[in-house]
């Protein structure tokens, strides 16, 4: 019985040794992949009942896991949408195939890592059919609310290069300088205009007109204009009307003191804690900074000259679409080549309580299981993920050298149970002789 259990043992050995072995080559063959998570082995002991004296060998049983949750180092790519992840979490994939599914949905798959680059319909795809899932950003690059613990919401990216686009003007700036010396008894009370350029909902280049206008008082200074804004996509009609009077203390000579929209007038209305005068032009609304009170960073009455100070909009003409690229939490921000850009995708961060949890698939693709615990859906570099990195890959987690050493080991060890094996070969063979 001895013997047996010996042999029993001995064979265990070697069929646990080249289980380790086949993990050892796996991670060996795979060093150089990107993203590849190593394979280990682990050995327990089986312990035979030894209650009845004579000892029994119970032999060693094997179990091979992949160590998910570590991390391989990060190299950087000329790709701006190859991404990895500075820390924990993954990345949201499904498969090409699923694209074409009846129901629209796609089935949540798990990377650390991915080169992705646009195929003919513009859709990120890695070389290996995988396809990167993002939440889709608004019109105005702002990310709706979307569910955090399931996949809903979740579609392909889609980068179409060269497609048109437009970034209308919604804020603008107005820093300008009118002449004290005009709005005191005497003086001209001729109007002074300046043209601002503004960029509508198509992408035209249009133009708000501003007409300065003092009030000449019989005597002294009024420090009081009349402000018409006109727009020149509308035949130059006047879209906003305000009186705005100016401060004439030694504290704040110059700066604004009110600005009230004239009652009757063309419109338009002025917050006076953010310093903004709102108009709607035939393109929609925009929003012009003036100044608070007390400010002098916008309208000022100064002097004798009449002379913007700062003018300064948002919004450009019409642009190709030349470029996109992911940053650190996790955008995908479009590039025109007319100088603006706008986010157009939000890559959440996938993660779980227990990543080596996870199923192992081919690619270096990963399901949920119930080991793994259910996922949530985090904002890159949020809670307990890393942060999203463009232009980079994550290299293989194996060390080589590590690696060659359980391989010598392997083989010291496989070939002292295959000793055991032929020891109590030997053993059985000398009580056959006995009979002899």
């Amino acid at each position: 019985m001895t013997l047996s259990s010996s042999l029993n043992a001995g064979v265990a050995g070697l069929s646990s040794n080249a289980s380790r072995l086949g993990t050892i080559s796996d991670n060996i063959a795979n060093s150089s992949t990107f993203g590849y998570k190593r394979a280990e082995t682990d050995f327990s002991s089986m312990v035979l009942d030894q209650s009845t004296g004579a000892y029994s060998a119970g032999g060693v049983r094997v179990t091979s896991y992949r160590e998910i949750a570590q991390q391989g180092a990060l190299i950087n790519t000329d790709n701006p949408t190859d991404i990895a992840l500075a820390g924990q979490g993954m990345l949201p994939v499904t498969t090409l195939s699923a694209l074409d599914g009846p129901d629209g949905t796609f089935p949540l798959s798990l990377t650390t890592t991915g080169s992705f680059r646009p195929d003919s319909t513009g859709i990120l795809t890695s070389d290996s059919g995988l396809v990167l899932l993002g939440w889709p950003a608004n019109p105005d690059g702002e990310i709706p609310d979307f569910p955090r613990t399931t996949a809903d919401g979740l579609e392909p990216v889609q980068v179409t290069l060269n497609q048109f686009a437009g970034n209308p003007t919604t804020e603008m700036q107005l820093g300008v300088n009118l002449p004290a010396t005009e709005s005191e008894a005497g003086a001209s009370g001729e109007t002074l205009t300046m043209s601002v350029e503004y960029f509508d909902n198509t992408g035209r280049s249009e133009s708000l007109n501003f007409d300065f206008t003092p009030t000449i008082p019989a005597t002294g200074a009024s420090n009081t204009w009349t402000m018409v804004v006109r727009d020149g996509a509308n035949g130059n009609a006047a879209i906003g009307e305000f009186t705005v009077v100016f401060d004439a203390t030694s504290a704040n000579g110059g700066a604004i003191l009110s600005v009230v929209p004239v009652a009757g007038g063309a419109g338009g209305t002025y917050d006076a804690t953010t310093g903004e005068i709102s108009i709607t032009t035939a393109s929609g609304n925009i929003q012009i900074d003036v100044g608070s009170p007390g400010d002098t960073d916008g309208l000022t009455q100064l002097s004798d000259t009449f002379a913007p100070t700062s003018v300064s909009k948002n919004g450009s003409p019409v642009g190709n679409l030349s470029s996109v690229e992911i940053d650190e939490n996790g955008f995908v921000v479009a590039i025109y080549d007319a100088g603006f850009t706008r986010t157009i995708y939000q890559i959440p961060v996938v993660d779980v309580p227990d990543p080596n949890g996870l199923i192992s698939g081919n690619n270096q693709v990963y399901q949920v299981s119930n080991d793994s615990g259910s996922f949530f859906l985090w904002d890159a570099g949020d809670g307990p993920t890393g942060g999203m990195v463009g232009f980079a890959r994550e290299q293989s987690a194996v060390d080589v050298a590590r690696e060659l050493t359980a391989l010598i080991e392997t083989q010291r060890a496989y070939s002292s149970n295959a000793k055991v094996v032929q020891t109590v070969d030997e053993m059985l063979q000398e009580t056959t002789n006995i009979k002899r």
